[in-house]
């Protein structure tokens, strides 16, 4: 049962509370238009319509009062995420216009993670009417699906582990009646041995596995989502500062973002054979943990010198997308919280786009443009590609001295993609490190939104 659906339903007329949004080059004839007793609370409140800001107008009669929040001059998926989240349980509609995409803003201000909270919140649910009710289940399915990666992300790795992921993704193929396939512990070995070497050192009840999930006509297009789980990322015998640690519970961020696209890429039923895998793994410390200097041999063939421990999600990653591209699919996706380099270069808010042919880049871009889900490509610079060789294998998982590190990752993972396949690579952060409106701090999804809408215009239903 959808957690966002009742917050925006169809005005028939009921009784409700005006919201009015207003931007800053509107402001000076908004105050104009408005009844004394609300134009002198507006100018009392020094109600500046600056994104954020907000007042409350009286209106003629004892208990009557509407609502003005402040906009930006372009409008915003946000744009009401701040309302939804100042004003009190109650029926509201705006004042002038529909909602719009911003309908979406309004249902994920209403998000919260309270699995461990004594008290959950309970300031209730605000109600939004809308003139456009065909716009609710599809808005209401990509809140969910956003929920979802920041519910898997936000838990922490002491409940949310390998065989945790391997049962979200089951209860997923029940759902969709959809077939299911996993390779766990030292089964691995012999045909995955990268994900088996990264996850052999976890206690047995954490051990590593390849989750794959298939749906739909086999006669369509072929659809790879390939999302990278670790569940937790000490970072091995290279192991990670305390500060580095603290948070690698969301280091499975990628695993959730390929899940949750999965889930709506079946929802919305779109024509193609849908294969999701997920490598789910703990890079933990023990006496058996993969040692700096090591040599792999992965599924394709390729043998791999380990510069770093803390350098698995590739080598995890590297296994499951060479299983993706034997069926030759159409098209490959992948997500991972890969590297530190890609945050230095651009922040918490731009996931790292790579891509291997410029007509996916500019769909990506311009989908995410469409639904202010912002990613920005990186390039696959080929002569980087020297930076992963190694002396004795065919190449290392980690170039020295750190220069290009998400461009050296992202080179390192298009090793094990076919030639004649499409493929896009996220590095995300999945995670925000402060709060915005319908954005809280904590577990975030990160080019989903920019993905699904590409693949709903690749693979349009009929």
């Amino acid at each position: 049962m959808s957690r966002f659906a009742h917050l925006i339903q169809p005005d028939q007329g009921q009784e409700a509370r005006d919201i009015q949004l207003v931007s800053k080059s509107a402001l000076e004839d908004w105050l104009k238009s408005l009844p004394e007793r609300a134009r002198t609370a507006a100018l009392a409140d020094r109600f500046s319509g600056a994104p954020g800001d907000y007042v409350i107008l009286p209106g003629d009669k004892p208990g009557d009062w509407s609502a003005a929040f402040g906009t930006g001059n372009d409008q915003s998926l946000w744009d009401l995420a701040a309302a939804a989240k100042a004003l009190p349980e109650g029926v509201y509609r705006l004042a002038n216009g529909t909602p719009g995409p911003a309908g979406l803003g309004w249902m994920l201000a209403h998000y919260v993670y309270d699995r461990y909270l004594n008290k959950a919140d309970a300031t209730g649910d605000r109600i939004l009417l809308t003139a456009e009710p065909a716009l609710i289940a599809e808005q209401a399915r990509i809140a969910e699906a956003t929920a979802l990666v920041r519910d898997m992300v936000n838990c922490p790795a002491a409940d949310l582990g390998p065989s945790e992921i391997q049962v979200a993704i089951e209860q997923l193929a029940a759902e969709f009646d959809a077939q299911i396939h996993v390779t766990r512990g030292d089964d691995l070995a012999s045909g995955y041995p990268m994900i088996h070497a990264v996850g052999q050192a976890a206690e047995r009840t954490r051990a590593p596995r390849l989750i794959e999930l298939e749906w739909g006509n086999p006669a369509n297009p072929r659809l790879a989502l390939v999302g990278k789980g670790v569940a937790f990322d000490t970072g091995g015998l290279n192991i990670k500062t305390g500060s580095f640690m603290r948070q690698m519970k969301k280091d499975m961020g990628g695993a959730a973002h390929a899940i949750a696209l999965a889930r709506l890429v079946m929802e919305t039923r779109l024509p193609v054979r849908l294969h999701l895998l997920v490598p789910a793994v703990e890079n933990a410390i023990s006496g058996n943990a993969l040692r700096p200097g090591d040599i792999l041999r992965s599924r394709k063939g390729l043998s791999v010198e380990i510069d770093n421990t803390d350098a698995e999600g590739r080598l995890i990653l590297g296994d499951a997308l060479t299983k993706a591209g034997e069926a030759k699919p159409d098209l490959i996706l992948d997500f991972a919280t890969l590297t530190g380099a890609a945050r230095i270069a651009l922040g918490p808010d731009l996931p790292a786009l790579f891509a291997n042919q410029d007509a996916l880049a500019v769909a990506l871009a311009d989908a995410a443009a469409d639904v202010a889900d912002p990613c920005w490509r990186m390039p696959l610079w080929d002569r980087y590609d020297d930076m992963l060789k190694s002396d004795i294998a065919d190449l290392v998982n980690s170039a020295e001295g750190g220069m290009a590190g998400c461009v050296t990752a992202a080179l390192f993972l298009r090793r094990f993609i076919p030639e004649a396949t499409d493929w896009a690579h996220f590095d995300t952060f999945a995670w925000r490190p402060s709060a915005s409106p319908g954005r809280p701090k904590g577990g975030e999804a990160m080019g989903l939104r920019a993905s699904f809408e590409m693949l709903k215009r690749r693979y349009p239903i009929d």
